[in-house]
């Protein structure tokens, strides 16, 4: 019986030994810190170690000369609303700020925490913490410009990170984060940078869209101009062909006049042969002269009214934006139609002379080559036009009544009726005698030049005469007579 009691004795006691050893070995969980402090030791350099931490893993705790506590990891959110902090420049600022603090797992650093935060709440930490981030940061601002402060927040936020976290880590305490929310000032100073800032992105903006819709007007002008040249280019290149087409129909008429010409040779080309001739070369001169006259009212037209037109077009597009375009359009359009107005007349004048040099030519060909027989030609071609001015020098001449008192050449002279007839066909200019006036010579067979005699014409009249008694007077007045 006694030794079933002491068996039963020795398993309690073996058992109850078990269940404390179990009940002393602590795990660790991953969001605390294990803080083992009482007897923990000595450190490496002789002295009594105060605590000793464990992050992760577990240990044993040895009653009556150890103890734990546990450090929480959780994070938490301090509001630092900074006001009235001096900068380097001595001016005021306000920063309000939001600091995310937690308990630090670097070896050394959770040693601080253990022996300055072991065993405090919460909002005890957080004013500690607040503390000495009020300081620090002040000591940030006072180190920097407002310029620095405002656009280098980068810098900003690295000088307090660095300032603040080597502070906490004193009392085991790390900077996760930092979260500047707004940056003010007494005096405006930073607003007004602010306003400088945007009103220079507003100008660059500005300056960058019109220097865009510049570069596209430019661009669209020289495509219009490459347009306008490809245009002119390709409508010489028609009018080029065209005028070849023609030369070909003409040069194909003129073989044509030419056999024409050949076959009525014998009848009339002594006549039109010998003017042709003689206008030749008066017309080849004057179509060189007409040529280059209107090459040179061309080339004229094209410097004084194109070139001008072009360059003020492109002052004025530089100049103003939607105005320019209106005016270069209207400058464009009259330029054109002047161009074309100088060149349609330049183009109608050159064909006339064209023709007129084609048609002379022909005609000296059909006169054999000889000039002055292509002047005859034509010449002979104009006579009845010439014969018809002379008889209308005298065809209108109204005689109402003649009183004629004729001897009837008694005394051997002309009648006086023939010395009248006589008198008045000589005051008809002679064909031989207009020739010479426009320094022509009368062809021979045309008869030579010859002056009536009053013999000539007393025989002419004699017939009319005979049928005639003693003149009589007649009783008949002029008008101018009467009354």
């Amino acid at each position: 019986m006694d030794g079933l009691i002491l068996v039963t004795v020795i398993l309690v006691v073996i058992f109850g030994t078990f269940a404390a050893v179990l009940k002393r070995y602590r795990k660790c969980p991953s969001d605390k810190i294990l803080v083992v402090y009482g007897r923990t030791g000595k450190t490496s350099e002789g002295t009594t170690r105060s605590a000793r931490c464990i992050h992760g893993g577990a240990t044993f705790i040895w009653p009556v000369i150890q103890d734990y506590q546990y450090l929480d990891l959780t994070p938490f959110s301090i509001e630092v609303n900074l006001t009235k902090a001096l900068s380097k420049q001595n001016i005021r600022v306000d920063i309000p700020s939001r600091f995310t603090v937690g308990i630090s797992t670097e070896y050394g650093v959770m040693n601080n925490a253990a022996e300055r935060l072991l065993g405090l709440r919460l909002e005890v930490i957080q004013e500690l913490a607040k503390d000495i981030i009020f300081g620090q940061l002040r000591l940030v601002i006072a180190t920097m410009d407002i310029e620095e402060i405002n656009s280098d927040r980068d810098k900003f936020l690295a000088n307090v990170s660095y300032n603040v976290e080597t502070e906490l880590n004193k009392i085991g305490l790390k900077l996760i984060n930092v979260n500047i929310t707004d940056i003010k000032d007494e005096s405006g100073y930073i607003e007004a940078l602010g306003k400088e800032a945007a009103a220079k992105a507003i100008n660059d903006a500005k300056k960058s869209v019109a220097e865009k819709d510049r570069d596209g007007s430019i661009g669209e002008a020289n495509a219009q101009r490459d347009e306008r040249i490809q245009v002119s280019e390709a409508d010489a290149t028609a009018v080029e062909g065209e005028n070849r087409a023609k030369i070909t129909i003409a040069n194909s008429l003129a073989e044509l006049r030419e056999k024409e010409a050949e076959a009525n040779r014998k009848s009339t080309a002594a006549e039109k042969v010998q003017a042709a001739k003689a206008l030749e070369e008066a017309y080849v001169s004057e179509q060189e002269a007409e040529v280059a006259r209107a090459q040179r009212e061309k080339a004229t037209q094209t410097a004084d009214i194109v070139i001008p037109a072009e360059i003020e077009k492109q002052k004025i597009q530089i100049a103003a934006e939607a105005e320019a375009e209106r005016i270069r359009r209207v400058a464009k359009g009259e330029a054109d139609g002047v161009l074309l107005a100088m060149e349609a007349e330049a183009k109608g004048m050159y064909e006339i002379l064209t023709k007129q040099a084609l048609g002379f030519e022909q005609i000296v060909k059909a006169a054999g080559g000889d000039a002055n027989q292509a002047v005859l030609l034509m010449i002979a071609d104009k006579l009845p036009e010439l014969v018809r001015i002379q008889v209308e020098a005298i065809k209108n001449l109204k005689i109402d009544k003649i009183t004629v008192w004729d001897s009837m050449g008694s005394n051997g002279s002309s009648p006086t009726t023939a010395n009248f007839l006589s008198g008045m066909f000589k005051s008809i200019p002679p064909l031989d005698e207009l020739f010479k006036t426009a320094g022509l010579q009368l062809p021979k067979y045309l008869g030579e030049a010859t002056t009536p005699t009053n013999s000539t014409l007393t025989e002419d009249l004699s017939d009319e005469e005979s049928q005639t008694t003693q003149a009589e007077p007649v009783e008949d007045e002029f008008p101018w007579q009467k009354g």
